[in-house]
């Protein structure tokens, strides 16, 4: 388990499921503006900061080819790097390609399965949520599709413009690769992410989940120690959390 020391007056804060480029880069300017602000808001109090995945609608990273576009999100979380806030970053299933491009050249380290934090005392559970959890069967098959090497190795012989094209496609348009849920919430015994946190409660004890991909915010308390939190997304909630040292809240920007 990872130890984060939160120095007096700083916080920690998570966001999640921003899907930049979709439907299209047009479309998603004015959302990434409103992140990118954001950004620049808590710059002056974050002593680290989370992004729980799906920051993109579609990533992939050929060898020496880097998707066009997103060029101010890049350039700030460069930025905050650069100037010491360590970032975090937790592959989602819209960007299941990553490959050393944010280690390379933002110094952010890349997670794609879930991890464990002790943060002034206090225990976090977090990851993206994709694939965990009862159900969901059909993705969590086609996940292994996806991440099998042979496939990445096949899609990459493919010429950037025609890669990114169908995977842009195929990102906006097929469920299976989307991971498009009803934003409808389930109910506290149905949320399949708040039954993965239990059945975690019973081999361990941690005082937060956190968890992004259900684009819907919630928190729901799973027994009287342990709270499960979803992050919502920037799409239509702009919903993220920060953790003060003592207490873990849900805040929209």
């Amino acid at each position: 388990m990872k130890n984060i020391d939160l120095p007096k007056g700083k916080k920690i804060y998570f966001a999640s499921d921003n899907h930049l480029g979709a439907p299209t880069m047009e479309h998603s300017l004015p959302r990434e503006k409103k992140f990118v602000a954001w950004l620049d808001t808590i710059k002056t109090d974050a002593a680290a900061i989370f992004l729980m995945g799906d920051l993109f609608d579609f990533w992939f990273e050929y060898k020496t080819v880097i998707p066009k576009g997103f060029t101010r999100t890049l350039g700030k979380l460069a930025e905050l790097s650069d100037a010491g806030i360590p970032i975090y970053y937790f592959v989602g299933n819209h960007d299941l390609w990553m490959n050393g491009y944010f280690e390379e050249e933002f110094n952010i380290p890349v997670f794609h399965k879930p991890q464990q934090y002790t943060i002034n005392n206090t225990s976090f559970f977090i990851g993206h949520g994709d694939g965990l959890g009862p159900g969901d069967i059909g993705f969590k098959r086609m996940k292994k599709v996806f991440t099998n090497p042979l496939f990445k190795w096949l899609f990459k012989w493919l010429h950037p413009d025609v890669g990114m094209k169908i995977g842009q496609y195929l990102s906006v348009k097929n469920k299976t690769l989307s991971g498009n849920e009803d934003e409808r919430f389930l109910g506290e015994d149905k949320e399949w992410l708040a039954q993965y946190a239990k059945r975690k409660l019973e081999q361990q004890h941690y005082d937060y989940f956190i968890f992004g991909h259900r684009h819907l915010p919630m928190t729901i308390n799973l027994n009287e120690k342990s709270i499960y939190m979803n992050l919502g997304d920037w799409i239509t909630h702009y919903t993220y959390a920060v953790f003060d040292g003592t207490t873990l809240q849900l805040k929209k920007y």
